[in-house]
């Protein structure tokens, strides 16, 4: 049975007619009164209380101060570049500068800074500085790893602000996936591929928001071609994903072509967001009635139930008014096929397929995971 923090408070917090609750409740109040998260900052103090009461390893406790500390650090950092539009780039920290991946990774970060994105990568050598050295410091997030070997913060972000150390792999791979609005994967070691490996996973689980993956390699390079030919031939043979799940990934072969790939990601698709049983699409603008007949018919299976249904702003419904300018594609989403869902997205960003102009709006950097809480 899971467990219930108020549960927990009875049995073992509330004596001499005191009200821990109620206490903990006041406190907050006063460090954050016009927060609508204090039930949820409420029930973390019951949960550090709880594993006070348990006492059970040094260990663990030492872990979670460590955890809190890295989230709170990095939370309190990025608040500040809420309003940017951010690219993960991942690769190999030990590509040489000669290499012609390096030159290609520098020509990557200089044209996202220039269609006024920043670009997020661990912050180490190689890809990593490359893709910092072409977008310059004022547009580069450096999430680095506490290592005893090689992972040393590259020149362009070393001893700056937007270099944030990481212990946990984990935590840094969080940051990683939160706060991208797309990720480009180019050529690298063991590293390289279990962050490919994760995006993927939770992006066709349904765990981490659609967004566009990019696989960047050099016009004559084969790298991500032999992987892509590996999950063709041993895992959609043999049925280990579905054929849909390919459609999760874009090879190119130039900067360039990356960046041009991001842009119609979002030409007309905005963000999304979970209501309930309700799967929403933000659009930057409406759907034509004959686009929204196809869709009905063409991506029928995506819907449990009843189908897909265009709306407004619905103040008491969405109660997001920086969003109140854009359209709704709602629909009870199945919530498993993430491939097909991305086909939907390449349908609607379609130009023939809008009703009206574009909206301008300024570049979106939402908080994808609360997005989908």
């Amino acid at each position: 049975m899971p467990y219930q923090p108020d549960d927990f408070l009875s049995a073992h917090f509330n004596s001499n007619g005191r009200d821990l609750t109620t206490r903990i409740d006041a406190q907050l109040r006063q460090i954050a009164p016009d927060s609508p998260n204090l039930s949820l900052y409420r029930d973390m103090m019951l949960t550090v209380l709880r594993m006070a009461e348990d006492d059970s390893n040094r260990w663990n406790a030492k872990i979670t101060l460590q955890a809190l500390r890295e989230l709170t650090h990095a939370f309190r950092v990025l608040e500040q570049y809420k309003g940017r539009r951010k690219v993960t780039v991942f690769g190999s920290a030990r590509t040489p500068q000669e290499h012609p991946l390096y030159a290609q990774a520098t020509e990557l970060g200089a044209a996202l800074a220039d269609a006024g994105m920043m670009v997020i990568t661990g912050g180490g050598g190689g890809i990593m500085a490359a893709a910092h050295k072409g977008a310059g410091r004022e547009h580069s997030l450096g999430f680095n790893i506490t290592l005893p070997f090689e992972q040393h913060a590259n020149a362009t972000i070393d001893g700056t602000e937007q270099l944030l150390p990481f212990h946990f792999f984990f935590i840094r791979k969080l940051f990683f996936l939160k706060e991208a609005d797309a990720l480009v994967l180019c050529p690298g070691g063991f590293g390289t591929l279990d962050e490919a490996m994760e995006v993927l996973t939770l992006i066709q689980t349904g765990k981490s928001p659609l967004v566009p993956v990019v696989l960047l390699d050099t016009s004559d390079g084969g790298f991500w071609q032999g992987a892509l030919d590996f999950i063709q031939q041993q895992l959609q043979a043999n049925r280990y994903i579905l054929p849909s799940d390919l459609k999760l990934l874009r090879l190119v072969h130039s900067a360039e072509a990356a960046v041009q790939e991001i842009d119609q990601f979002y030409s007309n698709f905005h963000s999304t967001r979970w209501l309930q049983k309700l799967f929403v699409i933000r659009l930057r603008h409406a759907l034509s009635d004959a686009a929204l007949d196809t869709i009905r018919k063409d991506f029928a299976a995506l819907c449990l139930s009843d189908t897909f249904v265009q709306q407004a702003y619905d103040g008491e419904q969405h109660n997001e008014p920086e969003f109140s300018h854009l359209s709704r594609l709602g629909f009870n989403f199945n919530g498993r096929d993430q491939g097909r869902l991305r086909e939907l997205v390449d349908f609607i960003n379609q130009k023939e397929n809008w009703a009206e102009a574009p909206v301008s709006t300024p570049s979106i950097a939402t908080p994808k995971l609360r997005e989908h809480s």
